[in-house]
């Protein structure tokens, strides 16, 4: 019914749904099997390939399937070039042959878990460092290139200047007939490679969180979560959000 997730063998129990009917369940969520896409969300951007200028557009759908799928393939959008820059109709280039992929993607029917504990601690580390590689370096490009974020709604545009689709839905954009207009703004990283945030499990043994205790649980993003859960370390910088160094009471009396 809303876009909370929660990595764990049962889902937490905290009354924060507010999607359809949530009178009717009372804020509780209905949990059910989740996809890579919802831990991994996918950011989509009009690619640039027609221009007097040279742009590089970051597909960053490319960069979220190298975790998730473990797959990285070459960009093969058609580049044309204006010869004026009043000329409008551009000939037709020969189409090129498709380019070798850089890594062979995994098919969904062929993907199998880890065979054991040790296998399971393995993945979640390898998974863990690509995650980390994939934002470091989208962040070196984001240096380099320049990306807009609209100061409305998540919209993001890789260019110097935002483009001109009236697709913003977000507050009073009847007034602005869906335009960014000129509230694009510059974006930082979690605009392009957005973390969902999750609650921290802290025993796996007993993975029941107490709703009365919420205050006491750290958060970390959901692929963070995942690779704790299956054995990996928590980085440093993820400690202070998933509140390692603080105690959590074995019931109300004692969070009193």
């Amino acid at each position: 019914w809303c876009n909370e997730i929660h990595v764990g063998p049962i889902g937490h129990p905290f009354k924060l749904c507010r999607g359809q009917n949530t009178s009717i369940r009372k804020g509780h969520h209905e949990w059910a099997d989740a996809v890579v896409e919802d831990i991994l969300v996918q950011v989509e951007a009009y690619h640039l390939f027609d221009g007097l200028r040279d742009f590089l557009s970051l597909e960053f759908q490319l960069l979220l399937s190298y975790v998730s799928k473990l797959g990285l393939i070459y960009l093969n959008s058609p580049q044309k070039r204006r010869r004026k820059p009043n000329e409008s109709e551009l000939p037709d280039l020969e189409p090129e042959c498709p380019k070798t992929p850089l890594l062979a993607e995994i098919p969904n029917a062929e993907i199998v878990p880890p065979s054991s504990a040790e296998a399971t601690a393995l993945l979640a580390k390898e998974t863990l460092q690509a995650w980390e590689k994939m934002r470091g370096g989208a962040n070196k490009l984001m240096k380099m290139y320049p990306v807009r974020v609209c100061g409305y709604c998540p919209e993001v545009h890789m260019g110097p200047s935002g483009h001109k689709a009236q697709n913003c839905g977000a507050h009073k954009h009847q007034q602005r007939n869906g335009q960014h207009g000129w509230h694009w703004q510059t974006a930082v990283l979690d605009d392009l490679i957005r973390p969902r945030y999750v609650w921290h499990v802290p025993d796996l043994v007993e993975p029941v969180l107490k709703r009365e205790l919420r205050n006491f649980y750290g958060q970390a993003p959901a692929v963070v979560e995942i690779c704790v859960q299956g054995g990996a370390v928590v980085p440093e910088q993820y400690k202070p959000a998933t509140r390692l160094d603080v105690g959590i009471p074995i019931d109300v009396r004692k969070a009193e």
